[in-house]
């Protein structure tokens, strides 16, 4: 996997056979929060990406030392290579990814192709608990606010696009995109009023980037697939979806796989501007 920009990729094969290294830990976040409970990759330890990654009240994330007492539970220490893999062709592993790099934590991998590929090829998934040996906490963390961008930042960032300078990827599907729904297929409604996009948005679903399997398609076709939308490594860019898993997929292909400098991950997404005063929105779909 060395036409990526980083190595931050493990295959189903270096897992297996690495997985239970000392200083490897393996992470499993599913959008399935019971899917962990049915068997895992031995050895894997469980994240609640609601309950274990959000305030309880506020809406915000956790705090760094919340964070690094959570990463302390589990037995993680700095010195650790943390693997994430999930379902959803690693919806919410990239989106712990994501979180997990804006706090610093360090040495994280993505198991490529996730749980499906995984259990495509009819590896080992077991139900026993993974035995854990308490680090205290992971210390040192903080947060680098530049790889998330808020409602207001975002509504700025228009301009920079329509200059030329930025660039905003929309990464749900064309129905959601064009106002035609506010929701992907049988998920629910969450309670946003208004369907559209942001204007100068471009978009591209977060699928393209992946082959069936759920693997990343290549740095070549990933290049090709976000520079012929105008997306280029010399502007800042802003990704968003609805509540910010699939935005943070998206994130991951384009700062991590391709490289480019600056990347953020708008986790408000929709779900904030579909339902703010004051913010514009665009709607390309037309009631016959």
């Amino acid at each position: 996997m060395t036409d990526y920009a980083k190595d931050v990729l493990v295959s189903t094969q270096w897992v297996a056979q690495h997985g239970q290294d000392a200083q490897v830990r393996l992470i499993e976040v599913d959008e399935d929060i019971l899917l962990y409970d049915t068997g895992h990759i031995r050895g894997a330890q469980k994240i609640d990406w609601q309950l274990d990654l959000w305030e309880p009240v506020e809406r915000e994330f956790i705090q760094p030392g919340a964070l690094g007492a959570l990463l302390g539970r589990l037995g993680i220490t700095p010195a650790d290579t943390l693997v994430l893999y999930g379902d959803r062709s690693n919806w919410w592993a990239s989106y712990a990814y994501w979180f997990l790099t804006y706090n610093g934590v360090q040495n994280l991998r993505i198991m490529n192709g996730g749980r499906q590929k995984w259990a495509a090829e009819g590896r080992e998934l077991t139900t026993e608990a993974a035995p854990v040996q308490a680090a205290g906490a992971y210390p040192g963390l903080s947060r680098h606010e530049e790889l998330r961008a808020y409602r207001d930042e975002v509504k700025a960032h228009i301009s920079a696009v329509r200059e030329g300078k930025g660039a905003l990827v929309d990464v749900r599907s064309p129905d959601e995109y064009s106002g035609k729904v506010t929701h992907m297929p049988a998920y629910p409604q969450e309670g946003v009023l208004r369907g559209g996009h942001i204007p100068g948005a471009r978009s591209i679903p977060w699928a393209r980037a992946t082959n069936e399997d759920g693997t990343f398609r290549s740095a070549d076709e990933l290049s090709a697939l976000y520079g012929g939308e105008g997306v280029t490594p010399d502007k800042d860019v802003i990704a968003y979806c609805r509540i910010a898993e699939r935005s943070s997929h998206s994130w991951f292909v384009l700062r991590e796989l391709l490289g480019y400098p600056s990347v953020k991950n708008y986790d408000g997404s929709w779900t904030e501007w579909g339902n703010s005063v004051g913010v514009p929105i665009e709607k390309t779909y037309q009631e016959a």
